[in-house]
């Protein structure tokens, strides 16, 4: 049975509280790409309505992409009888999202590093490596079925 994740708001890290006004969202979605593609539009459609910049918008819509992928791909094995569960949150100043397979997890320490010499031709860690990149926070509860991203909005601030 696999561990689902609540959506927890740092209010500690960015000045929020799990009280502040946004839009909070949750859906259930077979594993399938085009279905995760429908809802990557509709939480980009949502960010426009953000103060976030082009920039975090990239970062959150390439983030998104790589985490669904890794859900259907890798958690649920691209089995469409699978569900992938997906819980956002967004707000004037940030945006987290939580997103669950049903798979059998990972461990991320064991995903090798792809910018090391021996791993240049392997084609994975690519995909966890971007999200952590891009994302202000990136963590997996134990099991490594689910993950938690967010992105706090700095408004063009470094």
């Amino acid at each position: 049975m696999s561990q689902t994740a609540t959506t927890t708001m740092h209010p500690e890290r960015d000045g929020s509280t799990a009280d502040s006004p946004g839009i909070s969202h949750a859906v259930v979605i077979p594993s399938d790409t085009a279905e995760a593609r429908r809802v990557q539009d509709e939480i980009e459609r949502l960010l426009q309505t953000t103060p976030c910049t082009e920039r975090e918008l990239f970062s959150i819509k390439l983030a998104l992409e790589e985490a669904l992928v890794n859900a259907i791909k890798h958690g649920n094995q691209l089995d469409r009888s699978k569900s992938v569960r997906i819980a956002y949150r967004i707000c004037t100043d940030y945006f987290e999202i939580v997103i669950t397979d049903e798979g059998t997890g990972f461990n991320p320490e064991d995903v090798p590093d792809p910018t090391a010499v021996e791993n240049l031709e392997r084609p994975c860690g690519r995909g966890l490596m971007l999200m952590r990149h891009y994302m202000t926070s990136v963590e997996f509860n134990a099991s490594g079925n689910s993950v938690v991203m967010s992105k706090v909005f700095r408004n063009g601030k470094k």
